[in-house]
């Protein structure tokens, strides 16, 4: 059977290489008995590939049964996996077959088989290589012949580098991986999942089916779907159910669209010097470069304020240039506590200090420097007010109220 039949046969979309390759090998390895482990991030479809490979084994006759081990408590998944005796524990009122016994000569899908407790992930290895198994509470070795198909999200090998997971069984799970891509990085297919689902939409609620515009086509393919295919069909329902309009444009789409996560954000690479910051000493070390900044720019209205041709040329950006960098002094103050920030495999208290630059003897004064700025303007249009206050930015009544202010003849 070719991959296009494969996909009309159980209702698979999409034409990615990377989905053909996943189906081609399932459909394989499905003549062997050879344990498969199928990965993916969630909502990607992994459970589509069990079937496949059950369907179109020597076992499509015998049972098939799927089980989602992170949804069984732990204390009872010993029991629904290999049964228990009668007695074995409390509420235990008479004896059951477990899954691996009642799916003898079957396929049993193992769904989140990363989840399964360590001492639950011995007794399967023993059933892998050998068919071997006990119920709870018997001593008595019973036999089954199950295939068995994994599927996890969960990094197995971070899992069994932090001791969650046994790394004998993943050799024996992984015989052959199954790796079903992501949403993302099938493009080429979103849009036609999202045809198929409006269209199953519109004959489910009985209404015309939505379309999209090409920039609502755009918009999807640029997503990055974090929830993969299962997120796209929720969003495609919603929108079929709310909007009352059928052809869906790229502002009504972004209404549906998950806030605060962008279509291509690139990734924040975290290395190892990065983690000897915190928030506490980035701030510290913000507010030490401004500090410097403003000393500096201190120092050169110091040294403009000096040249009375520079100043005479715009007296009142330089006004507003002066009273700006006081005020940005002012918001800057000095840490309470000493500041010990890592930067380049030294501490900042080990570093040479910040030197002050040298007090300057000029006064400092705003008034005197305005009142010396309004003689100027006067002068140099000899008395005219109206003048003077256009040189100076202001108005002329301003002006007039200053003069009085401060009793300049």
């Amino acid at each position: 059977m070719d991959i296009q039949s494969i996909k009309q046969r159980f209702g698979i979309i999409g034409n990615s290489p990377l989905l053909n390759r996943a189906i081609d090998i399932a459909s394989q390895v499905a003549a062997t008995d050879i344990t498969v482990l199928v990965s993916g991030e969630s909502g990607t479809g992994k459970e589509f590939f069990p079937k496949i490979i059950h369907q179109m084994s020597a076992r499509k006759h015998g049972p098939y049964i799927a089980v989602n081990c992170g949804a069984i408590p732990e204390g009872t998944i010993d029991s629904e996996l290999f049964g228990h005796e009668k007695g074995s524990f409390t509420g235990a009122h008479e004896a059951r077959k477990g899954y691996f016994e009642v799916v003898d000569g079957g396929t049993i899908f193992l769904d989140e088989v990363a989840e399964l407790p360590l001492g639950t992930q011995v007794r399967l290895l023993r059933v892998l290589e050998s068919g071997e198994f006990m119920r709870v509470g018997s001593s008595k070795v019973l036999k089954t012949n199950v295939r068995v198909v994994g599927a996890t999200n969960v990094n197995i090998p971070d899992a069994i580098a932090n001791g969650k997971f046994r790394q004998d069984l993943y050799y024996r799970l992984n015989t052959v991986p199954i790796l079903v891509p992501a949403l993302r990085e099938r493009k080429e297919d979103i849009y036609l999942l999202f045809r198929k689902f409006a269209a199953d939409a519109a004959e489910k609620y009985r209404m015309p089916a939505i379309q999209l515009d090409d920039d609502a086509q755009q918009m999807i393919r640029n997503f990055r779907w974090p929830g993969n295919i299962r997120q796209l069909k929720n969003l495609t329902e919603q929108i079929s159910i709310i909007e009352k309009t059928r052809i869906i444009d790229g502002v009504t789409l972004l209404k549906y669209m998950p806030q605060g996560q962008s279509n291509e954000l690139p990734v924040l690479y975290k290395s190892e010097d990065s983690s000897k910051f915190n928030e506490r000493e980035l701030l510290y070390k913000v507010l030490f470069d401004m500090k410097k900044d403003m000393n500096d720019l201190k120092q050169l209205v110091m040294n403009l304020m000096q040249n009375d041709d520079d100043l005479s040329n715009n007296l009142d950006e330089n006004t507003h240039l002066i009273k700006r960098l006081y005020k940005d002094l002012e918001e800057v103050k000095e840490p309470d506590q000493p500041i010990i920030v890592h930067h380049q495999g030294k501490r900042f208290e080990e570093q040479e200090p910040i030197q002050e630059p040298e007090e300057v003897e000029e006064s400092l004064s705003l008034e005197k420097k305005e009142i010396d700025f309004i003689r100027r303007a006067l002068t140099k249009h000899e008395g005219k007010r109206k003048d003077a206050a256009n040189e100076l930015g202001i108005s002329e009544r301003t002006l007039y109220r200053k003069i009085k202010e401060y009793n300049i003849e």
